[in-house]
């Protein structure tokens, strides 16, 4: 086959796909990958790309584009990913991303949840190929910063490889060099976010193929990716891993990837060190009116299978939540953690 991944990317504005470094990504994750815990994880690791939770493209074209694209420079490098099916919007909200700092917009094609289907974007895009590369093609026409995809290796009845392929084959022809693929497919009817999650068989080979079958082109793969033992498997012959809520419900992980993935040491030694570097920041949001439960709650398992670790949460959990609580919770909660772990 003669694919768009036999010549390089196509580049957008004179810069090439390949600029950033997807070795370790955090997924978009609605309703948790908010600037809070962004700006946590990046302190745990300095490397990882991040990606803000989905913006759709309505909504940010007809709302306050201050309030969905604000974010600390801190974060950076962070993507913006967004959600739509018009290709004026997108490229207009790509615009807007480009110009609030924003490295890469990445285009959602993987999430099937009812609501997300009914604004014509997510996974159900992947059965509208001439859609999606109308949409990729003015994006990329639009901005400097790479235009990548996050997608599913299928979704219903079509789920073989060379459906998978042509598919891919016509976006790198549009003008994307990065794929981000959950290696699930999804079923649009019959099963839900979180069932779509677990249910569809995990196929990381269709991944590693589609990256020998377009050697020029950057895969990441997603979805399942549990530890770093895994991590580190899977990344031979694949360009990156995208971990989701294996990174938020234990955060730890993206301190311990720094040796393991990056060959540099962690940034902090005790997880301790790493809230109290995270205080300044919670003392800012504090004084600008920020509740304090906004960002403790990305904070709850850091602990996790450590001495104190349930203490910590139940602490964050409740006396976070009171208006007015400030930083005297997480010395509480940091006090007892110290305690037990002597014990």
């Amino acid at each position: 086959m003669t694919a768009a991944g036999d010549r390089a990317p196509r580049e957008a504005g004179g810069r090439r796909s390949g600029v950033l470094d997807r070795t370790l990504c955090v997924a978009p994750m609605l309703d948790w990958t908010d600037r809070y815990c962004r700006r946590f994880h990046r302190l745990l690791n300095p490397r990882a790309l991040l990606y803000t939770e989905m913006v759709a493209a309505p909504a940010l074209l007809h709302g306050d584009p201050a309030r969905l694209l604000a974010h600390d420079p801190g974060e950076h490098p962070v993507a913006l990913q967004l959600g739509g099916s018009e290709a004026a919007e997108l490229a207009a909200c790509a615009r807007l991303g480009e110009a609030w700092g924003y490295a890469e917009i990445n285009l959602n094609l993987g999430c099937p949840s009812a609501r997300v289907r009914a604004g014509r974007f997510g996974a159900c895009l992947m059965a509208d190929p001439g859609r999606v590369n109308e949409c990729v093609a003015a994006m990329v026409e639009a901005v400097r910063i790479p235009v990548t995809l996050k997608q599913r290796i299928g979704i219903d009845q079509a789920d073989d490889y060379d459906h998978l392929a042509r598919f891919v084959d016509g976006i790198a022809r549009a003008g994307c060099g990065v794929f981000i693929v959950h290696a699930r497919k999804a079923w649009l009817q019959g099963l839900s976010p979180k069932e779509n999650r677990d249910i569809p068989p995990l196929r990381y080979d269709r991944v590693q193929r589609l990256k020998g079958d377009f050697p020029r082109l950057e895969f990441v793969v997603n979805g399942g990716i549990g530890d770093l033992d895994q991590a580190v498997a899977l990344l031979r012959g694949l360009d990156g891993i995208m971990l989701g809520r294996a990174a938020y419900h234990h955060p730890w992980l993206l301190a311990e990837a720094m040796p393991r993935l990056f060959g540099v040491p962690m940034p902090f030694a005790r997880r301790t060190d790493a809230v109290r570097a995270f205080r300044p920041f919670m003392d800012r949001e504090l004084a600008a009116g920020t509740p304090l439960s906004r960002m403790t709650r990305h904070l709850l398992g850091l602990f996790h299978g450590r001495p104190g670790g349930r203490r910590w949460r139940r602490i964050l959990s409740t006396e976070a939540q009171p208006p007015g609580a400030g930083l005297e919770v997480v010395e509480r909660a940091l006090a007892q953690v110290s305690e037990e772990s002597r014990l």
